[in-house]
């Protein structure tokens, strides 16, 4: 009979849930998010509280087991969000606690190529959010920036932004996934907000954000429009280098 464990949704709670399966010696198990979780009509379930110290007994046993790059490729493949990731990373798991040397790229086994391929997705969601997000200055003083990516890379901008952005304050929101990470010149914490009801994150409203930003983002239409030269766009090889779905968050292509 199987049994489902119902975590939190976090990468440590997934962990906590390896740590019970092998603690309590499940035979069949599943692990589940909570928010997507539906009462089995057979089998059992259980709903399991994230531990720091069980979670990070997991993650140094593969610490033990495989490189630093391996190690970072579960991480991203859980960000992936998957409906069927956390199946795959725990049987890659088992695969990597059973073998005597280390397996973590043995592409041979099905388990591990599916989550260099997610690996991959997510990487290549990071960088082009690195590249295309777009801040605008609020009344507050608050570089802001919305963004809905298809995978949960928000954690993993956290770096890249507070290197570059060292001396300004800022926040990174996700609207699809309803949180944050906010920089305050010292710290980057995760926060979630209540936003507006009529709050359009593809324009630049006056009375969210500081005039000087409304004259910038004209500033800046205007320059492309008068760098564009008609005769030589190729819109084919454009999209190719910036996809349409993430010209909402280039202010000129409002």
């Amino acid at each position: 009979m199987e049994t489902t464990l119902v975590y939190d949704g976090t990468f440590d709670g997934f962990l906590t849930c390896v740590f019970t399966a092998y603690e309590m010696k499940l035979k069949a198990v599943s692990m589940v998010n909570e928010k997507l979780f539906q009462e089995p009509l057979f089998g059992t379930s259980e709903v399991i509280i994230t531990e720091q110290e069980k979670a990070n007994r997991v993650w140094a046993g593969l610490k033990k087991k495989m490189s630093s790059n391996e190690l970072r490729r579960f991480y991203y493949a859980f960000l992936s969000e998957n409906p069927t990731v956390e199946t795959t990373l725990y049987q890659a798991i088992l695969y990597v606690f059973a073998s005597t040397k280390n397996v973590a790229s043995d592409f041979g086994n099905v388990h591990i190529l599916e989550l260099s391929k997610l690996t991959k997705n997510v990487g290549r969601e990071k960088h082009r959010m690195e590249a295309f997000v777009r801040f605008k200055l609020t009344k507050d003083v608050i570089y802001f920036a919305n963004i809905a990516p298809d995978f949960n890379v928000l954690p993993l901008l956290k770096n890249h932004f507070e290197k570059r952005y060292a001396d300004q304050k800022w926040l990174i929101y996700d609207l699809k996934r309803k949180y944050g990470i906010y920089y305050d010149l010292q710290t980057t914490e995760l926060i979630s907000l209540e936003l507006d009801a009529n709050f359009d994150p593809s324009k630049t409203s006056s009375a969210i954000f500081a005039p000087i930003e409304l004259e910038f983002q004209q500033l800046w239409k205007d320059y492309f429009r008068s760098t564009n030269i008609k005769s030589r766009k190729n819109m084919k090889l454009h999209i190719q280098h910036v996809p349409k779905r993430y010209w909402k968050y280039l202010s000129e292509k409002q």
